[in-house]
């Protein structure tokens, strides 16, 4: 992975709570907040086409397992 180094105007409040609450530090504490935005988006993208896609599949036949050997 590639690291991109930045410089931010954050408000120090919402900041301090974030890390608080995610128990990181700032490094660690932004990269889980870019994240779940990845996430969010990714998320909103599958949520427009719900009733789109067409699926045809046997519930029954998805449920058997294979026995082990």
């Amino acid at each position: 992975m590639t690291t991109k180094r930045i410089t931010a105007n954050l408000p120090a409040d919402l900041l301090d709570e974030a890390m608080e609450t995610t128990g990181k530090g700032i490094t660690e504490t932004l990269t889980e907040g870019l994240e779940l935005v990845r996430r969010t988006g990714a998320y909103r993208k599958a949520m427009k086409l719900r009733g789109r896609v067409d699926l045809e599949i046997d519930l029954e036949e998805s449920r058997e397992r294979r026995a082990r050997r």
